[in-house]
């Protein structure tokens, strides 16, 4: 037989990632509108990709830097990632919203760790809404902060993610 013909396949190139990191000493925020990704609904599977560099914001040009350089690594480690499986069975054509668990692995500064995110659906017809709010913890991904600094970072890192998906219309 040949090569089954998927579908079902949605797409995002301009997902909403936005974190925040609330420390003792200083309460800082980046977002990105450049998180990519992928959603097969036929097997549900996903994987969605950030470019580190997009993230905007911060409290100085300084502080954008030093997490670029020194936390993050971008220079060897310049992507963050997402992928796996939609846990819940999701029929993509009726709509509606669905709360689902996402199970894959996230890949931040080189660490793959194995998670289960939950996300809210909300389908429409021939696209999808997907919302999600998580945290990151530093050590989890070998993130280290320098002590004179470790008042100002926080351990672990709010992350919210939303991203419009649209039908990729394929040829049959």
């Amino acid at each position: 037989m040949g090569q089954e013909q998927i579908k079902n396949l949605y797409r995002t190139e301009s997902g909403h990632v936005k974190f925040v990191s609330d420390a003792p000493l200083e309460f800082i925020t980046a977002e990105s509108d450049e998180l990519k990704g992928i959603v097969n609904a036929d097997d549900q599977n996903f994987a969605f990709q950030m470019d580190i560099k997009t993230l905007e914001g911060f409290n100085s040009p300084l502080q954008q830097e030093h997490f670029y350089e020194n936390y993050m690594e971008t220079e060897k480690y310049p992507k963050a990632a997402f992928s796996g499986k939609i846990i819940e069975k999701v029929d993509f054509s009726q709509p509606g919203e669905v709360k689902v668990r996402a199970k894959g692995e996230l890949n931040i500064h080189g660490v793959k760790k194995e998670r289960i995110i939950n996300c809210m659906l909300k389908i429409g017809k021939n696209e999808f809404t997907a919302t999600s709010d998580f945290t990151v913890m530093l050590e989890d991904h070998n993130i280290s902060i320098p002590k004179l600094v470790y008042q100002k970072i926080a351990e672990e890192i709010k992350v919210s993610m939303t991203a419009d998906f649209q039908k990729i219309e394929t040829e049959n």
